[in-house]
C-alpha cells in the first residue's frame, strides 16, 4: 500500500517547506556509408506491454514497425539507450523515420535550487574522494603544518575506545581538494558502543549541548550503526579502539566559503569519509582509523554560512548514513578483498540507499516524519535526473559528479533491489568485482538487459492503465504518486507532475537527436493511428554512419498500447 508522509525539514530544507513523499511498502561494426533506410527495415511486431531491445549493428539501424490494424491508437515507447558498463563513454545519435521532418528540440525544464546540502559543491567532492580512493593519488599529509588548535596533546597509543574528556590530534583536509591538511585538536565529548563523538576544540560556541550530542550518539549506536553493517558488510577496526569516530571539526564547515555556500544549487559540505585514512600504505600518513568527518554547529556564521544546531542534529545522521556506507565498501573492496573501490556511480548509489534504509527503518515506528528526513534528498535527486536523462550518465565520469547523476545512480540501485531482493546491497559490497561487471555477477543476467529494464521502469512502472511486467516496476515507490505530490506542495521546486516527458511524435515524423552517454538515454513516445500504415525508424550517429558502439547503443521498444 502507499504510505504518505509529512516532511518536517529543518534548517537546510526550510527553503522547500513540508513535503509530502510517497512510497510503496516493501520488504526489502558497422561503418561509415549506412544505406538509407527507405521503406525496409528488420520488422517488429510487438503486443501491448511485451518489449525488445534492438541492436542497431544488427540491421543497419533500421526498424520497421508493423501496421496498426487494431481499432485504437497503437503507442511505443522508444529508447535510444546506451548500455555500456564503462564511465565516460558518449557518442551523438539520431533517431528518424524514414522521411524525417524538421528536427524536434528535446524537451527542457527549469531545474530548481534545491536545498542547499544536497547541491552540486557535496555530490562533486563525494565523487572527487571516491576517484581518489581509485586512483590512490592521495596527497602527502604536510606534517609540519601548525595546529589549528593549541595546548591538546597527542592521544594515547593505548587501545581500546576513548574516554570522554580525553583529548588528541588529526589531520584533516584542509581544501575541497584535500591537497593539503591541517592539524585539528579535539576533544571526545560523547562516547557509545560503536561510536566515539570528538569536537574541535575551536568549535564555535556555544555549539551543541551534552544532550544534542548524547542524542547523535544514540541514533548511531543503535540505528544507523547496526543497519548499515548489517545491510552492507563488514568496518574495520585498524586503529584497535572498537569504535567509529565522528569528528565534528570547523575544517569541514570552512572547506566552503559563505558565498559558494549561499550559492543557489552549490550548498556545502555537511561531512565525508576520506579513504586515505584506511588505505593500505597511506593510512599512517593520515589518521590511520576509521573517522567520519562532520561539520560543526556554527549560528553565527563564523566559519562559512550559518549552521544552526537543528540543523546539524538533522543532517550529520543522514550524511553519517551515507558515508559510514562509503567507509563499509572501501573497507570490504580494498582491506579485505585485497581489490580496486567500488566504481563511483555505484558506490553513490548504495550510499543514498543507505539514507532510504536508515528513513525506511522509522516507518516501522510509524514516524513518518523521520522517514521523510532521510529520504527526501534521494527524490529530489532522482527528480533531477529524471528532468534530463538525456543529458545525464547513469556512470559518473571520474572528473564530474551532479545531483542529477547521484539521483540516476540511487534510482538505478533501488531498481535492481527491488528486483533482485534486500539482500543484493550486501552482496554488491562483500566482493572484489566492481561496477556493471559486479552488477552482471550479483543479479545473474547482463548488465545491458538490467540497464535497459531500468530505463523502461522510470516511465512504464506505475503508469495509469498500463500493466507493467513485473521486471520493468519498482515495488518500494509509486514514484507519480509521490512527485504528484511534490509538485502540488512546490511547484518551484518540483515543477512537473512527474518529470520525465518524453518528446510526443506520429511514428512517421520523428526526427530526434542528442548525445548517448554511458548507461543513459532519451525517451520518445511513437504513436501510430487506427489503421495506421507500417513506419520505419533510422537509429544512428548523424543519419548516415553508425552510432559509436563504444557506447554499447541499443533500441529499446515497448509497446505501451
Amino acid at each position: 500500500m502507499a504510505v504518505s508522509t509529512r516532511v518536517s525539514l529543518l534548517g537546510i530544507l526550510a527553503s522547500v517547506g513540508g513535503l509530502v513523499l510517497t512510497v510503496a511498502c516493501s520488504s526489502d561494426s558497422a561503418g561509415p556509408g549506412l544505406p538509407s533506410c527507405g521503406a525496409h527495415g528488420t520488422p517488429l511486431a510487438l503486443a501491448v506491454g511485451a518489449y525488445t531491445s534492438i541492436d542497431p549493428a544488427s540491421d543497419a539501424g533500421c526498424v520497421t514497425f508493423a501496421a496498426n490494424t487494431a481499432p485504437d491508437t497503437a503507442e511505443y515507447l522508444v529508447l535510444p539507450w546506451s548500455t555500456v558498463g564503462t564511465p565516460g563513454a558518449s557518442a551523438p545519435f539520431m533517431l528518424q523515420s524514414a522521411e524525417p521532418v524538421p528536427s524536434i528540440a528535446m524537451s527542457r525544464a527549469f531545474t530548481p535550487s534545491g536545498p542547499r546540502s544536497r547541491g552540486a559543491t557535496a555530490a562533486a567532492f563525494d565523487h572527487f574522494l571516491r576517484d581518489l580512493a581509485t586512483n590512490r593519488r592521495y596527497p602527502p599529509a604536510d606534517r609540519s603544518a601548525p595546529a589549528v588548535s593549541a595546548g591538546v596533546p597527542q592521544p594515547s597509543p593505548a587501545a581500546g575506545p576513548p574516554v570522554v574528556g580525553s583529548k588528541r590530534a588529526f589531520k584533516v583536509c584542509a581544501d575541497s581538494n584535500c591537497l593539503t591538511t591541517v592539524n585539528v585538536r579535539a576533544v571526545a565529548r560523547a562516547v557509545g558502543v560503536h561510536i566515539a563523538i570528538y569536537i574541535d576544540s575551536l568549535a564555535p560556541s556555544p555549539g551543541l549541548s551534552a544532550t544534542d550530542l548524547d542524542s547523535l550518539k544514540n541514533v548511531f549506536d543503535s540505528r544507523l550503526y547496526p543497519l548499515d553493517t548489517t545491510t552492507f558488510g563488514h568496518v574495520s577496526d585498524i586503529d584497535s579502539n572498537s569504535v567509529v569516530i565522528v569528528l565534528m571539526t570547523n575544517q569541514v564547515n570552512k572547506l566552503v566559503t559563505a558565498a559558494q555556500c549561499n550559492t543557489p544549487g552549490a550548498g556545502y559540505i555537511a561531512g565525508f569519509f576520506f579513504p586515505g585514512d584506511l588505505a593500505p600504505g597511506f593510512s599512517t600518513t593520515y589518521n590511520n582509523g576509521e573517522i567520519f568527518y562532520s561539520i560543526v554547529a556554527d549560528s553565527a556564521g563564523t566559519l562559512s554560512c550559518a549552521h544552526k544546531n537543528s540543523e546539524v542534529n538533522f543532517i550529520t545522521p543522514v550524511t553519517f548514513t551515507h558515508e559510514f556506507q562509503h567507509m563499509i565498501n572501501f573497507v570490504e573492496h580494498v582491506l579485505r578483498g585485497a581489490n580496486n573501490p567500488e566504481e563511483g556511480w555505484l558506490d553513490e548509489g548504495l550510499s543514498k540507499y543507505a539514507e532510504e534504509l536508515a528513513g525506511r527503518s522509522y516507518l516501522a515506528e510509524a514516524d513518518t516524519a523521520m522517514f521523510s528526513n532521510y529520504a527526501f534528498g534521494d527524490a529530489y535527486d532522482a527528480y533531477q535526473y529524471l528532468l534530463a536523462t538525456a543529458d545525464t550518465p547513469l556512470l559518473i565520469p571520474v572528473d564530474n559528479g551532479s545531483l542529477a547523476m547521484v539521483g540516476g545512480s540511487w534510482l538505478f540501485t533501488r531498481y535492481i533491489v527491488d528486483q533482485f531482493g534486500a539482500a543484493l546491497p550486501g552482496k554488491l559490497v562483500q566482493t572484489s568485482l566492481t561496477g556493471a561487471s559486479n552488477v552482471a555477477a550479483q543479479t545473474g543476467q547482463p548488465f545491458g538487459q538490467t540497464v535497459s529494464n531500468w530505463a523502461l521502469a522510470n516511465w512504464v512502472s506505475d503508469l495509469p492503465g498500463f500493466a507493467a511486467p513485473s521486471e520493468l516496476q519498482y515495488t518500494s515507490w509509486h514514484f507519480r504518486r509521490t512527485f504528484s505530490s511534490l509538485h502540488s506542495q512546490n511547484a518551484q521546486v518540483f515543477p512537473r507532475v512527474y518529470p520525465l516527458v518524453p518528446t510526443f511524435s506520429a511514428g512517421g515524423a520523428v526526427n530526434l537527436t542528442g548525445t548517448l552517454k554511458s548507461g543513459s538515454g532519451a525517451y520518445l513516445r511513437a504513436v501510430q493511428p487506427a489503421g495506421g500504415a507500417a513506419f520505419t525508424l533510422h537509429f544512428s550517429g548523424n543519419g548516415t554512419t553508425a552510432v559509436s558502439p563504444a557506447v554499447i547503443p541499443r533500441l529499446v521498444v515497448l509497446r505501451i498500447r
